[in-house]
Protein backbone atom coordinates (compact mmCIF):
# COMPACT_ATOMS: atom_id res chain seq x y z
CA UNK A 1 0.00 0.00 0.00
CA UNK A 2 1.40 3.39 -1.00
CA UNK A 3 0.93 6.52 1.11
CA UNK A 4 0.11 9.84 -0.52
CA UNK A 5 3.03 12.24 -0.89
CA UNK A 6 1.02 15.07 0.70
CA UNK A 7 1.09 13.20 4.02
CA UNK A 8 4.33 11.27 3.56
CA UNK A 9 6.14 12.52 6.67
CA UNK A 10 3.32 11.40 8.98
CA UNK A 11 3.01 8.10 7.12
CA UNK A 12 6.71 7.29 7.59
CA UNK A 13 6.52 8.43 11.22
CA UNK A 14 3.67 5.95 11.76
CA UNK A 15 5.87 3.08 10.58
CA UNK A 16 8.37 1.38 12.87
CA UNK A 17 11.35 3.61 13.56
CA UNK A 18 13.62 0.58 13.19
CA UNK A 19 12.28 -0.31 9.74
CA UNK A 20 14.63 0.30 6.83
CA UNK A 21 14.36 3.47 4.79
CA UNK A 22 17.38 2.45 2.74
CA UNK A 23 20.97 1.29 2.46
CA UNK A 24 24.11 3.44 2.48
CA UNK A 25 27.58 1.90 2.00
CA UNK A 26 26.25 -1.48 3.11
CA UNK A 27 24.72 -0.11 6.31
CA UNK A 28 21.00 0.18 6.95
CA UNK A 29 19.39 3.61 7.39
CA UNK A 30 16.24 3.31 9.47
CA UNK A 31 13.12 5.45 9.40
CA UNK A 32 14.05 7.26 12.62
CA UNK A 33 17.35 8.45 11.13
CA UNK A 34 15.68 9.42 7.85
CA UNK A 35 13.02 11.51 9.62
CA UNK A 36 15.69 13.21 11.73
CA UNK A 37 17.38 14.27 8.51
CA UNK A 38 14.05 15.58 7.16
CA UNK A 39 13.65 17.71 10.27
CA UNK A 40 17.20 19.07 9.94
CA UNK A 41 16.57 20.20 6.37
CA UNK A 42 13.21 21.63 7.40
CA UNK A 43 14.82 23.64 10.19
CA UNK A 44 17.54 24.94 7.87
CA UNK A 45 15.17 26.01 5.11
CA UNK A 46 12.50 27.45 7.37
CA UNK A 47 15.07 30.07 8.33
CA UNK A 48 15.83 31.01 4.70
CA UNK A 49 14.20 33.83 2.77
CA UNK A 50 12.97 33.16 -0.74
CA UNK A 51 11.01 30.25 -2.18
CA UNK A 52 13.05 28.73 -5.01
CA UNK A 53 16.07 26.54 -4.25
CA UNK A 54 18.21 24.33 -6.49
CA UNK A 55 19.01 20.93 -4.98
CA UNK A 56 21.80 18.55 -5.98
CA UNK A 57 22.81 15.59 -3.82
CA UNK A 58 24.31 12.30 -5.02
CA UNK A 59 22.96 10.35 -2.05
CA UNK A 60 19.36 9.36 -2.85
CA UNK A 61 18.35 8.89 0.80
CA UNK A 62 19.67 12.30 1.83
CA UNK A 63 18.14 13.79 -1.31
CA UNK A 64 14.73 12.41 -0.31
CA UNK A 65 15.10 13.88 3.17
CA UNK A 66 16.15 17.29 1.79
CA UNK A 67 13.26 17.31 -0.67
CA UNK A 68 10.67 16.47 1.97
CA UNK A 69 12.14 18.96 4.44
CA UNK A 70 12.15 21.68 1.79
CA UNK A 71 8.52 21.06 0.86
CA UNK A 72 7.45 21.28 4.49
CA UNK A 73 9.35 24.58 4.70
CA UNK A 74 7.27 25.87 1.78
CA UNK A 75 10.10 25.78 -0.76
CA UNK A 76 10.01 24.93 -4.46
CA UNK A 77 12.88 22.66 -5.51
CA UNK A 78 14.62 23.08 -8.86
CA UNK A 79 16.25 19.90 -10.15
CA UNK A 80 19.49 20.25 -12.07
CA UNK A 81 20.80 17.20 -13.92
CA UNK A 82 24.39 18.19 -13.05
CA UNK A 83 26.55 20.92 -11.55
CA UNK A 84 28.40 21.92 -14.71
CA UNK A 85 29.19 25.64 -15.04
CA UNK A 86 26.55 26.22 -17.75
CA UNK A 87 23.85 24.55 -15.64
CA UNK A 88 24.79 26.55 -12.56
CA UNK A 89 24.83 29.78 -14.54
CA UNK A 90 21.31 29.10 -15.81
CA UNK A 91 20.05 28.39 -12.30
CA UNK A 92 21.75 31.37 -10.69
CA UNK A 93 19.25 33.84 -12.11
CA UNK A 94 16.21 31.69 -11.29
CA UNK A 95 16.65 30.52 -7.70
CA UNK A 96 17.07 32.13 -4.30
CA UNK A 97 19.73 29.70 -3.14
CA UNK A 98 21.52 26.40 -3.65
CA UNK A 99 21.38 23.22 -1.58
CA UNK A 100 23.73 20.27 -1.33
CA UNK A 101 26.76 19.68 -3.51
CA UNK A 102 26.92 22.65 -5.86
CA UNK A 103 30.30 24.40 -6.34
CA UNK A 104 31.54 26.35 -3.33
CA UNK A 105 31.23 29.74 -5.08
CA UNK A 106 27.43 29.29 -5.04
CA UNK A 107 27.51 28.96 -1.23
CA UNK A 108 25.32 25.83 -1.13
CA UNK A 109 23.53 25.13 2.14
CA UNK A 110 23.91 21.81 3.96
CA UNK A 111 21.74 20.61 6.82
CA UNK A 112 23.63 19.87 10.00
CA UNK A 113 22.83 16.45 11.53
CA UNK A 114 20.72 16.81 14.64
CA UNK A 115 19.87 20.44 13.90
CA UNK A 116 16.22 19.85 14.80
CA UNK A 117 14.58 17.81 17.52
CA UNK A 118 11.78 15.29 17.27
CA UNK A 119 9.47 17.89 18.78
CA UNK A 120 9.76 19.83 15.53
CA UNK A 121 7.75 17.09 13.86
CA UNK A 122 4.57 18.64 15.20
CA UNK A 123 5.03 21.50 12.72
CA UNK A 124 5.16 19.14 9.73
CA UNK A 125 1.48 19.04 8.86
CA UNK A 126 0.09 17.61 5.63
CA UNK A 127 1.29 19.43 2.53
CA UNK A 128 -0.96 21.49 0.26
CA UNK A 129 -1.58 19.51 -2.97
CA UNK A 130 -1.57 22.76 -4.95
CA UNK A 131 1.83 23.92 -3.73
CA UNK A 132 4.47 24.55 -6.44
CA UNK A 133 6.70 21.61 -5.52
CA UNK A 134 9.19 21.18 -8.36
CA UNK A 135 10.78 22.66 -11.41
CA UNK A 136 12.24 19.96 -13.65
CA UNK A 137 13.99 20.26 -16.99
CA UNK A 138 13.43 18.53 -20.30
CA UNK A 139 16.39 16.44 -21.43
CA UNK A 140 17.37 18.47 -24.49
CA UNK A 141 16.93 15.46 -26.79
CA UNK A 142 14.88 17.57 -29.25
CA UNK A 143 16.45 20.98 -28.59
CA UNK A 144 17.32 23.28 -25.69
CA UNK A 145 16.23 22.13 -22.22
CA UNK A 146 13.06 23.79 -20.91
CA UNK A 147 12.00 24.38 -17.29
CA UNK A 148 8.75 22.60 -16.33
CA UNK A 149 6.96 23.56 -13.07
CA UNK A 150 4.97 20.87 -11.24
CA UNK A 151 2.44 21.05 -8.43
CA UNK A 152 2.68 18.54 -5.60
CA UNK A 153 -0.59 16.92 -6.68
CA UNK A 154 0.92 16.04 -10.07
CA UNK A 155 3.83 14.25 -8.41
CA UNK A 156 1.56 12.54 -5.86
CA UNK A 157 -0.73 11.28 -8.61
CA UNK A 158 2.17 9.71 -10.51
CA UNK A 159 3.45 7.91 -7.43
CA UNK A 160 -0.02 6.56 -6.61
CA UNK A 161 -0.44 5.34 -10.19
CA UNK A 162 2.89 3.47 -10.12
CA UNK A 163 1.90 1.60 -6.98
CA UNK A 164 -1.56 0.83 -8.39
CA UNK A 165 -0.11 -0.60 -11.60
CA UNK A 166 3.05 -2.34 -10.43
CA UNK A 167 3.10 -2.51 -6.63
CA UNK A 168 1.53 -5.94 -6.19
CA UNK A 169 3.88 -7.47 -8.76
CA UNK A 170 6.97 -5.96 -7.14
CA UNK A 171 6.00 -6.71 -3.54
CA UNK A 172 8.59 -6.14 -0.81
CA UNK A 173 11.79 -5.34 -2.66
CA UNK A 174 14.77 -3.02 -2.31
CA UNK A 175 15.19 -0.40 -5.05
CA UNK A 176 18.39 -0.44 -7.11
CA UNK A 177 19.04 2.11 -9.85
CA UNK A 178 21.52 2.94 -12.55
CA UNK A 179 19.89 6.35 -13.14
CA UNK A 180 20.04 9.64 -11.27
CA UNK A 181 17.20 11.01 -9.15
CA UNK A 182 18.06 14.48 -10.51
CA UNK A 183 15.72 13.71 -13.43
CA UNK A 184 11.96 13.19 -13.07
CA UNK A 185 12.12 9.47 -13.96
CA UNK A 186 14.72 8.70 -11.31
CA UNK A 187 13.03 11.01 -8.81
CA UNK A 188 9.73 9.14 -9.06
CA UNK A 189 10.96 5.55 -9.36
CA UNK A 190 14.09 5.72 -7.21
CA UNK A 191 13.05 8.05 -4.40
CA UNK A 192 9.39 9.05 -4.05
CA UNK A 193 7.66 5.77 -4.96
CA UNK A 194 9.93 3.74 -2.62
CA UNK A 195 9.43 6.23 0.23
CA UNK A 196 5.66 6.17 -0.24
CA UNK A 197 5.49 2.37 -0.41
CA UNK A 198 8.03 1.58 2.30
CA UNK A 199 10.62 -0.01 -0.01
CA UNK A 200 14.28 0.45 0.93
CA UNK A 201 16.34 2.79 -1.28
CA UNK A 202 19.98 2.24 -2.17
CA UNK A 203 21.68 5.59 -1.65
CA UNK A 204 24.00 5.47 -4.66
CA UNK A 205 23.45 4.74 -8.33
CA UNK A 206 25.22 1.63 -9.57
CA UNK A 207 27.64 2.11 -12.44
CA UNK A 208 29.47 -1.17 -13.03
CA UNK A 209 27.67 -4.36 -14.16
CA UNK A 210 29.64 -6.42 -11.64
CA UNK A 211 28.42 -4.18 -8.82
CA UNK A 212 24.88 -4.39 -10.12
CA UNK A 213 24.97 -8.18 -10.25
CA UNK A 214 26.26 -8.39 -6.68
CA UNK A 215 23.69 -5.92 -5.33
CA UNK A 216 20.79 -7.63 -7.09
CA UNK A 217 21.79 -11.05 -5.82
CA UNK A 218 21.77 -9.83 -2.20
CA UNK A 219 17.99 -9.96 -1.81
CA UNK A 220 14.59 -9.24 -3.39
CA UNK A 221 14.91 -6.11 -5.53
CA UNK A 222 13.58 -4.02 -8.38
CA UNK A 223 15.86 -2.33 -10.91
CA UNK A 224 15.34 1.20 -12.25
CA UNK A 225 17.45 1.64 -15.38
CA UNK A 226 17.77 3.45 -18.68
CA UNK A 227 17.85 1.93 -22.18
CA UNK A 228 21.52 2.90 -22.44
CA UNK A 229 22.37 0.69 -19.46
CA UNK A 230 20.11 -2.24 -20.29
CA UNK A 231 21.32 -2.69 -23.85
CA UNK A 232 24.92 -2.91 -22.59
CA UNK A 233 24.48 -5.60 -19.93
CA UNK A 234 27.41 -7.97 -20.53
CA UNK A 235 26.15 -11.41 -21.56
CA UNK A 236 29.32 -13.15 -20.37
CA UNK A 237 28.44 -12.58 -16.69
CA UNK A 238 26.33 -15.16 -14.84
CA UNK A 239 23.17 -13.19 -14.02
CA UNK A 240 21.25 -16.17 -12.61
CA UNK A 241 21.79 -15.27 -8.89
CA UNK A 242 20.53 -11.76 -9.62
CA UNK A 243 17.62 -12.99 -11.73
CA UNK A 244 16.47 -15.17 -8.83
CA UNK A 245 16.03 -12.06 -6.67
CA UNK A 246 14.71 -9.62 -9.27
CA UNK A 247 11.03 -8.72 -8.92
CA UNK A 248 10.87 -6.22 -11.77
CA UNK A 249 12.94 -3.98 -14.01
CA UNK A 250 11.88 -0.60 -15.37
CA UNK A 251 13.17 1.40 -18.32
CA UNK A 252 12.35 4.95 -19.33
CA UNK A 253 13.95 8.11 -20.66
CA UNK A 254 14.12 6.93 -24.27
CA UNK A 255 13.20 4.06 -26.58
CA UNK A 256 14.40 0.55 -25.72
CA UNK A 257 14.78 -1.51 -28.89
CA UNK A 258 12.81 -4.75 -29.01
CA UNK A 259 15.93 -6.93 -29.28
CA UNK A 260 17.49 -5.17 -26.27
CA UNK A 261 14.30 -5.61 -24.22
CA UNK A 262 14.09 -9.32 -25.00
CA UNK A 263 17.84 -9.81 -24.46
CA UNK A 264 17.47 -8.19 -21.03
CA UNK A 265 14.62 -10.58 -20.28
CA UNK A 266 16.81 -13.53 -21.26
CA UNK A 267 19.62 -12.38 -18.97
CA UNK A 268 17.60 -11.21 -15.97
CA UNK A 269 14.49 -13.38 -16.22
CA UNK A 270 12.36 -10.20 -16.39
CA UNK A 271 11.49 -8.37 -19.59
CA UNK A 272 11.68 -4.64 -18.71
CA UNK A 273 8.53 -2.68 -18.06
CA UNK A 274 8.97 0.33 -20.33
CA UNK A 275 7.34 3.62 -19.35
CA UNK A 276 6.45 6.23 -21.97
CA UNK A 277 6.02 9.86 -20.98
CA UNK A 278 7.86 13.15 -20.75
CA UNK A 279 8.91 15.79 -18.25
CA UNK A 280 5.88 17.85 -19.29
CA UNK A 281 3.21 15.11 -19.21
CA UNK A 282 4.49 12.69 -16.62
CA UNK A 283 3.84 9.00 -17.25
CA UNK A 284 1.41 8.23 -20.07
CA UNK A 285 1.62 4.53 -20.87
CA UNK A 286 3.59 1.33 -20.32
CA UNK A 287 4.41 -1.96 -22.02
CA UNK A 288 6.19 -5.24 -21.34
CA UNK A 289 7.02 -6.93 -24.63
CA UNK A 290 6.10 -10.56 -25.30
CA UNK A 291 7.99 -10.71 -28.60
CA UNK A 292 9.76 -8.49 -31.13
CA UNK A 293 6.48 -7.51 -32.80
CA UNK A 294 4.76 -6.50 -29.57
CA UNK A 295 5.10 -2.71 -29.70
CA UNK A 296 1.74 -1.54 -28.31
CA UNK A 297 1.56 0.82 -25.34
CA UNK A 298 -1.11 0.51 -22.63
CA UNK A 299 -2.25 3.89 -21.21
CA UNK A 300 -2.06 4.44 -17.47
CA UNK A 301 -5.51 4.05 -15.87
CA UNK A 302 -5.61 7.75 -14.96
CA UNK A 303 -4.73 8.92 -18.50
CA UNK A 304 -7.35 9.77 -21.11
CA UNK A 305 -6.06 9.97 -24.69
CA UNK A 306 -7.18 10.77 -28.21
CA UNK A 307 -5.68 11.12 -31.68
CA UNK A 308 -5.70 14.42 -33.53
CA UNK A 309 -7.43 13.74 -36.84
CA UNK A 310 -5.43 16.40 -38.69
CA UNK A 311 -1.94 15.06 -38.15
CA UNK A 312 -2.34 11.83 -36.18
CA UNK A 313 -0.64 13.19 -33.06
CA UNK A 314 -1.46 12.16 -29.51
CA UNK A 315 -3.23 14.32 -26.93
CA UNK A 316 -3.61 13.35 -23.26
CA UNK A 317 -5.48 14.50 -20.18
CA UNK A 318 -4.55 13.29 -16.70
CA UNK A 319 -3.95 14.33 -13.09
CA UNK A 320 -0.22 14.27 -13.92
CA UNK A 321 -0.79 17.55 -15.79
CA UNK A 322 -1.19 21.02 -14.25
CA UNK A 323 -4.86 21.39 -15.33
CA UNK A 324 -7.77 19.50 -16.91
CA UNK A 325 -7.05 20.65 -20.46
CA UNK A 326 -5.95 18.32 -23.24
CA UNK A 327 -2.17 18.38 -23.73
CA UNK A 328 -1.05 17.99 -27.35
CA UNK A 329 2.13 16.01 -27.94
CA UNK A 330 4.28 15.92 -31.05
CA UNK A 331 4.23 12.11 -31.12
CA UNK A 332 2.23 10.52 -33.94
CA UNK A 333 0.34 7.36 -32.93
CA UNK A 334 -1.97 4.69 -34.30
CA UNK A 335 -4.65 3.02 -32.21
CA UNK A 336 -4.21 -0.70 -31.55
CA UNK A 337 -6.55 -2.65 -29.28
CA UNK A 338 -6.93 -0.69 -26.07
CA UNK A 339 -3.73 1.28 -26.61
CA UNK A 340 -1.55 2.75 -29.33
CA UNK A 341 1.67 2.41 -31.29
CA UNK A 342 4.19 5.22 -31.62
CA UNK A 343 4.93 6.29 -35.20
CA UNK A 344 7.50 9.06 -34.69
CA UNK A 345 7.41 12.75 -33.90
CA UNK A 346 5.66 15.37 -35.99
CA UNK A 347 7.64 18.28 -34.57
CA UNK A 348 10.81 16.94 -36.15
CA UNK A 349 9.83 18.57 -39.42
CA UNK A 350 12.40 20.92 -40.93
CA UNK A 351 12.49 22.91 -44.14
CA UNK A 352 15.36 22.43 -46.60
CA UNK A 353 15.12 24.69 -49.65
CA UNK A 354 11.41 25.16 -48.83
CA UNK A 355 10.89 21.38 -48.77
CA UNK A 356 9.26 19.94 -45.64
CA UNK A 357 11.38 17.05 -44.38
CA UNK A 358 10.54 14.60 -41.60
CA UNK A 359 13.64 13.68 -39.64
CA UNK A 360 11.73 10.84 -37.99
CA UNK A 361 10.79 9.36 -41.37
CA UNK A 362 14.42 9.50 -42.46
CA UNK A 363 15.56 7.73 -39.30
CA UNK A 364 12.88 5.06 -39.75
CA UNK A 365 14.05 4.45 -43.33
CA UNK A 366 17.68 4.10 -42.23
CA UNK A 367 16.70 1.54 -39.59
CA UNK A 368 14.49 -0.35 -42.04
CA UNK A 369 17.44 -0.71 -44.42
CA UNK A 370 19.04 -3.30 -42.15
CA UNK A 371 22.32 -1.41 -42.37
CA UNK A 372 21.76 0.72 -39.25
CA UNK A 373 21.24 -0.45 -35.67
CA UNK A 374 20.60 3.13 -34.49
CA UNK A 375 20.14 6.33 -36.46
CA UNK A 376 19.60 10.02 -35.73
CA UNK A 377 19.28 12.86 -38.23
CA UNK A 378 19.82 16.43 -37.08
CA UNK A 379 19.83 19.90 -38.56
CA UNK A 380 23.38 21.29 -38.65
CA UNK A 381 24.21 24.63 -37.11
CA UNK A 382 23.47 27.34 -39.71
CA UNK A 383 26.43 28.74 -41.65
CA UNK A 384 26.05 32.33 -42.92
CA UNK A 385 25.51 32.39 -46.68
CA UNK A 386 24.88 28.64 -46.95
CA UNK A 387 21.63 26.69 -47.08
CA UNK A 388 20.59 24.51 -44.18
CA UNK A 389 22.08 21.04 -44.15
CA UNK A 390 21.33 17.77 -42.42
CA UNK A 391 23.73 15.38 -40.74
CA UNK A 392 23.14 11.66 -40.16
CA UNK A 393 24.56 9.82 -37.16
CA UNK A 394 24.51 6.03 -37.54
CA UNK A 395 25.52 3.08 -35.39
CA UNK A 396 25.96 0.45 -38.14
CA UNK A 397 24.29 -2.95 -37.88
CA UNK A 398 26.47 -5.99 -38.62
CA UNK A 399 25.78 -5.74 -42.35
CA UNK A 400 26.54 -2.02 -42.36
CA UNK A 401 29.71 -2.56 -40.36
CA UNK A 402 30.88 -5.21 -42.82
CA UNK A 403 30.27 -2.86 -45.76
CA UNK A 404 32.11 -0.05 -43.96
CA UNK A 405 35.14 -2.24 -43.25
CA UNK A 406 35.30 -3.86 -46.69
CA UNK A 407 34.45 -0.95 -49.00
CA UNK A 408 34.83 2.17 -46.87
CA UNK A 409 32.74 5.10 -45.76
CA UNK A 410 31.83 6.34 -49.24
CA UNK A 411 30.25 3.00 -50.11
CA UNK A 412 28.09 2.98 -46.99
CA UNK A 413 27.21 6.65 -47.55
CA UNK A 414 26.02 5.80 -51.07
CA UNK A 415 23.90 2.86 -49.91
CA UNK A 416 22.19 4.88 -47.19
CA UNK A 417 21.70 7.91 -49.41
CA UNK A 418 19.98 5.60 -51.91
CA UNK A 419 17.69 4.40 -49.12
CA UNK A 420 16.77 7.99 -48.22
CA UNK A 421 16.26 8.95 -51.86
CA UNK A 422 12.94 7.13 -51.64
CA UNK A 423 11.89 9.23 -48.65
CA UNK A 424 13.08 12.80 -49.34
CA UNK A 425 14.09 14.96 -52.28
CA UNK A 426 17.77 14.97 -53.22
CA UNK A 427 18.20 18.51 -51.88
CA UNK A 428 17.38 17.22 -48.38
CA UNK A 429 19.76 14.27 -48.28
CA UNK A 430 22.27 14.47 -45.40
CA UNK A 431 25.52 16.18 -46.40
CA UNK A 432 27.47 14.88 -43.42
CA UNK A 433 27.63 11.35 -42.08
CA UNK A 434 29.09 10.03 -38.84
CA UNK A 435 29.42 6.32 -38.09
CA UNK A 436 29.60 5.61 -34.38
CA UNK A 437 30.21 2.68 -32.08
CA UNK A 438 27.48 4.05 -29.84
CA UNK A 439 25.33 7.15 -29.55
CA UNK A 440 26.58 9.79 -27.10
CA UNK A 441 24.26 9.82 -24.08
CA UNK A 442 24.04 11.92 -20.94
CA UNK A 443 23.56 10.74 -17.37
CA UNK A 444 19.85 10.12 -18.01
CA UNK A 445 20.60 7.92 -21.01
CA UNK A 446 19.39 10.57 -23.45
CA UNK A 447 20.91 11.37 -26.83
CA UNK A 448 20.89 15.16 -27.09
CA UNK A 449 21.06 17.26 -30.23
CA UNK A 450 23.98 19.23 -28.78
CA UNK A 451 26.02 16.06 -28.17
CA UNK A 452 25.41 14.88 -31.72
CA UNK A 453 26.33 18.19 -33.32
CA UNK A 454 29.52 18.31 -31.24
CA UNK A 455 30.69 15.26 -33.21
CA UNK A 456 30.76 17.37 -36.38
CA UNK A 457 33.50 19.68 -35.22
CA UNK A 458 36.33 17.83 -36.98
CA UNK A 459 36.46 15.45 -39.92
CA UNK A 460 39.19 13.64 -38.04
CA UNK A 461 37.96 13.69 -34.43
CA UNK A 462 40.28 14.82 -31.65
CA UNK A 463 38.11 13.65 -28.77
CA UNK A 464 36.42 10.38 -27.80
CA UNK A 465 32.80 9.41 -27.50
CA UNK A 466 31.86 10.16 -23.90
CA UNK A 467 29.18 8.83 -21.57
CA UNK A 468 28.86 10.20 -18.05
CA UNK A 469 28.63 7.38 -15.48
CA UNK A 470 28.85 9.30 -12.21
CA UNK A 471 29.13 12.92 -11.12
CA UNK A 472 29.52 13.69 -7.45
CA UNK A 473 31.26 16.26 -5.31
CA UNK A 474 34.86 16.50 -6.53
CA UNK A 475 34.68 13.27 -8.57
CA UNK A 476 33.51 12.37 -12.07
CA UNK A 477 33.49 8.98 -13.82
CA UNK A 478 33.26 8.91 -17.62
CA UNK A 479 33.17 6.08 -20.13
CA UNK A 480 35.25 7.07 -23.14
CA UNK A 481 35.74 5.32 -26.46
CA UNK A 482 38.46 6.50 -28.85
CA UNK A 483 37.08 6.19 -32.42
CA UNK A 484 39.22 4.37 -34.95
CA UNK A 485 39.31 7.55 -37.06
CA UNK A 486 40.86 9.57 -34.23
CA UNK A 487 43.57 11.78 -35.69
CA UNK A 488 45.99 10.84 -32.89
CA UNK A 489 46.07 7.21 -34.03
CA UNK A 490 47.74 8.29 -37.28
CA UNK A 491 51.29 6.90 -37.27
CA UNK A 492 51.00 5.64 -33.68
CA UNK A 493 51.24 2.86 -34.84
CA UNK A 494 50.18 1.59 -38.28
CA UNK A 495 49.98 -2.09 -37.36
CA UNK A 496 48.37 -1.72 -33.93
CA UNK A 497 47.17 1.84 -33.17
CA UNK A 498 47.46 2.96 -29.56
CA UNK A 499 46.37 6.15 -27.84
CA UNK A 500 49.41 8.33 -27.08
CA UNK A 501 50.09 9.06 -23.43
CA UNK A 502 50.21 12.81 -24.02
CA UNK A 503 46.66 12.62 -25.44
CA UNK A 504 45.47 10.74 -22.35
CA UNK A 505 46.81 13.53 -20.16
CA UNK A 506 45.33 16.20 -22.44
CA UNK A 507 41.89 14.56 -22.31
CA UNK A 508 42.05 14.33 -18.51
CA UNK A 509 42.71 18.07 -18.26
CA UNK A 510 40.14 18.86 -20.98
CA UNK A 511 37.31 17.03 -19.21
CA UNK A 512 38.56 18.22 -15.85
CA UNK A 513 37.98 21.79 -17.03
CA UNK A 514 34.48 20.85 -18.16
CA UNK A 515 33.50 19.52 -14.75
CA UNK A 516 35.63 21.52 -12.30
CA UNK A 517 36.72 25.13 -11.92
CA UNK A 518 40.41 24.48 -12.62
CA UNK A 519 43.07 27.21 -12.52
CA UNK A 520 44.23 28.23 -15.99
CA UNK A 521 47.96 27.64 -15.42
CA UNK A 522 49.50 24.16 -15.77
CA UNK A 523 52.25 23.69 -13.19
CA UNK A 524 53.53 20.13 -13.10
CA UNK A 525 52.83 16.40 -13.45
CA UNK A 526 53.50 13.69 -10.88
CA UNK A 527 52.84 9.99 -10.24
CA UNK A 528 52.44 9.45 -13.99
CA UNK A 529 52.20 5.76 -14.96
CA UNK A 530 51.27 4.01 -18.22
CA UNK A 531 50.56 0.35 -17.54
CA UNK A 532 48.45 -0.90 -20.46
CA UNK A 533 47.80 0.50 -23.91
CA UNK A 534 44.46 1.94 -24.96
CA UNK A 535 43.35 1.02 -28.46
CA UNK A 536 40.60 2.21 -30.78
CA UNK A 537 36.91 1.40 -30.19
CA UNK A 538 37.59 -0.06 -26.73
CA UNK A 539 35.59 1.60 -23.93
CA UNK A 540 37.60 2.59 -20.86
CA UNK A 541 36.63 4.50 -17.74
CA UNK A 542 38.24 7.85 -17.00
CA UNK A 543 37.98 8.82 -13.34
CA UNK A 544 38.71 12.43 -12.40
CA UNK A 545 39.05 13.69 -8.83
CA UNK A 546 39.77 17.33 -8.01
CA UNK A 547 41.20 18.64 -4.75
CA UNK A 548 40.24 22.30 -4.87
CA UNK A 549 42.33 23.20 -1.83
CA UNK A 550 45.51 21.90 -3.47
CA UNK A 551 44.53 22.73 -7.07
CA UNK A 552 45.32 19.10 -7.87
CA UNK A 553 43.57 16.95 -10.49
CA UNK A 554 44.00 13.19 -10.20
CA UNK A 555 43.08 11.00 -13.18
CA UNK A 556 43.06 7.32 -13.98
CA UNK A 557 42.07 5.24 -17.01
CA UNK A 558 40.84 1.70 -16.33
CA UNK A 559 38.73 -1.10 -17.82
CA UNK A 560 37.86 -4.71 -17.16
CA UNK A 561 41.45 -5.46 -18.17
CA UNK A 562 42.74 -3.39 -15.22
CA UNK A 563 44.54 -0.09 -14.85
CA UNK A 564 45.71 1.56 -18.08
CA UNK A 565 47.25 4.80 -16.84
CA UNK A 566 47.02 7.52 -14.23
CA UNK A 567 48.66 10.52 -12.71
CA UNK A 568 48.25 13.82 -10.93
CA UNK A 569 48.24 17.32 -12.46
CA UNK A 570 49.19 20.37 -10.39
CA UNK A 571 47.74 23.63 -11.63
CA UNK A 572 48.42 27.30 -11.02
CA UNK A 573 48.22 28.25 -7.36
CA UNK A 574 49.27 24.82 -6.08
CA UNK A 575 51.81 24.87 -3.25
CA UNK A 576 53.51 21.66 -4.08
Amino acid sequence: MSDRIENLYAAIAARSGNALAGWRAGEGVDNALFLASVRSWHALLSAQAGRNFALFLEDSIEFGAALLGAWHAGKTIWLSADTLPASCAALRGAVDGFLGEFPADLAPLQAAPGAATAAAAAALAALDPDMPALVVFTSGSTGAAQAIPKKLSQVASEVATLEELFGARIGAADVLATVSHQHIYGLLFKVLWPLASGRAIHATSIVYPEELLHAMAAGPCMLVASPAHLKRLPAHLDWSPAAAMLRGVFSSGGPLAADAALATGALLGQVPTEVYGSSETGGIAWRRRRDAGDDAWQPFPTVAWRINEEDGTLAVRSPHLPDDDWFALADRVAATGGGFRLLGRSDRIVKIEEKRVSLGAMEAALLASGLAAEARVALCEPVPGERQRLAAFVVPADSGRALLEQQGKQALNARLRAVLAGVVDAVALPRRWRYLEQMPVNAQGKVTVAALLALLGDERPRFPLVRELANEDGRVLLEITAPARLRYFDGHFDVAPILPGVVQVDWAIHYGRQYFDLPAQFKSMSQLKFQQVIGPEKPVQLELAYDAAKHSLRFSYSSAAGQHSGGRVALGGCDG
